[in-house]
């Protein structure tokens, strides 16, 4: 069974720092482009981050770019969301998906596979 798995989350105060993790079964990380998006309360899922197969390529939203860094570890087969500098408004469920093939449209395609339960992000003094 294909999966991933979402963990690292938590509360932390603004300006603080976290590292998310989304972990592989059933299928090597490398062999998809892997987005983590992301749901506030009341608002849409959104595209937060994506690194391509070859993990040449990443991709970031407006709002998160010099602030976050995704990253893979092949032998662990992880993906990570480093997150610095956070904001109230990165709180959320942070949830890792197969993208395909490559980054490009991530955002907007549907996702390999289904939603996993996600890991929550608090951002909060």
């Amino acid at each position: 069974q294909l999966q991933l798995v979402e963990s690292g989350g938590g509360l932390v105060q603004p300006g603080g720092s976290l590292r998310l993790s989304c972990a592989a079964s059933g299928f090597s990380v490398d062999s998809y482009a892997i987005g983590w998006f992301r749901q506030a309360s009341g608002k849409e899922r959104e595209g937060v981050s994506c690194i391509n197969r070859s993990g040449s390529t990443t991709t970031y939203g407006d709002s998160v770019k010099g602030r976050f860094t995704i990253s893979r570890d092949n032998a662990k087969n992880t993906v990570y969301l480093q997150m610095n500098s956070l904001k109230s408004e990165d709180t959320g469920v942070y949830y890792c998906a197969r993208a395909g093939s490559f980054c490009s449209g991530y955002t907007t395609r549907p996702i390999f596979g289904s939603w996993g339960q996600g890991t929550q992000v608090t951002v909060s003094s």
